[in-house]
């Protein structure tokens, strides 16, 4: 959940280009014993990951960014599944990576070669030809774009033409609208709800509320008012950024309990937003097991939806 620059859109490559630029990734690759599929303990999802790769020459970095912006330097899906796979997840969905910028073949070259594992929440420019975009980035697997204001106000950044035949094309393809804002922006998204119905959308990281330390009561308000729109799904993620940021995360537990109460388990999903959940003191077993183990209030049914089949129905469906 970190900020987040914009960068000027670089043409994605054919299908053609991503296989062969993924296969001359060599180490970097994950290896066919540390990513499956199958049925595991559990067969958990984690709803949101961002991976990248030090080989920034198959891979260049988007105008703007430095190697000294990628911390860690490298985050390959070999080294996100060796956090991932012992906690019993075994299939995350990827948001593509602000390093990149609209460059979404880094996230694409990973869906590829390990079909059935990821999938994808891309990022295109809504200022250009954005639905062309969104359909071709469709047929290659992605089921979510991300959005997020910039440096505009709530009451301005959903009001663009290129913002609304994003939403308008969502409705038509199934494809989330996947929201990286913070508290305040929450009312305009309850305005884009009502005119564009069909568009799935998704509430990344709580919506921010209690990064700064204090989970506000009227910031739960609103996101809970969105509850009213069944196309609303929220993550119940980055649990190292929000409240006391401590482990064991327990501090966050009366939040998710107001979530489940508004919205249901069947609309809640847990992520880790991993590297930065797997940084410092913070570890990857301690963001599931607030949901696994922690939280009295869930049932194993609750449980099974937010630590899996909210984000099965919206990603991987």
């Amino acid at each position: 959940m970190r900020t987040e620059r914009d960068s000027k859109c670089k043409l994605l490559p054919s299908r053609r280009e991503i296989i062969c630029g993924a296969a001359g990734l060599g180490a970097t690759l994950v290896s066919s014993r540390y990513i499956s599929n199958a049925a595991g303990q559990g067969d958990w999802i984690d709803a949101h990951v961002h991976v990248w790769t030090p080989d920034t020459k198959v891979y260049p970095l988007a105008d703007g960014f430095q190697l000294a912006d990628m911390q860690p330097p490298s985050f390959t899906p070999e080294q996100l599944m060796a956090h991932a796979k012992p906690s019993g997840v075994g299939r995350i969905v990827l948001i593509q990576m602000s390093f990149y910028g609209y460059d979404n073949s880094y996230m694409l070259a990973m869906m590829e070669r390990f079909q059935g594992v990821f999938a994808g929440v891309a990022v295109v420019d809504e200022n250009n030809e954005p639905v062309a975009m969104m359909k071709r980035l469709a047929a290659q697997g992605v089921k979510g774009f991300r959005i997020r204001p910039g440096d505009r106000t709530p009451e301005q950044w959903l009001t663009g033409d290129g913002m609304r035949a994003m939403w308008q094309c969502g409705a038509e393809q199934g494809l989330a609208m996947c929201h990286l804002i913070n508290p305040e922006y929450l009312p305009s998204v309850a305005k884009m709800c009502r005119l564009y119905p069909q568009t799935p959308v998704v509430i990344d990281h709580f919506g921010r509320i209690g990064v700064d330390g204090i989970i506000r009561v009227s910031d739960l308000d609103n996101l809970c008012r969105l509850a009213e729109f069944p196309q609303v799904s929220v993550k119940v993620s980055a649990f190292y950024a929000l409240g006391r940021k401590q482990e064991p995360y327990e501090d966050l537990g009366a939040m998710i309990k107001r979530l489940l109460d508004a919205f249901g388990p069947e609309r809640l999903m847990w992520a880790s937003d991993c590297p930065y959940q797997v940084q410092g003191e913070h570890t990857y077993e301690a963001s599931i097991e607030l949901v696994k183990s922690h939280l009295d209030f869930l049932s194993v049914s609750d449980r099974d939806w937010i630590l899996k089949k909210t984000a099965e129905r919206v990603f991987f469906a």
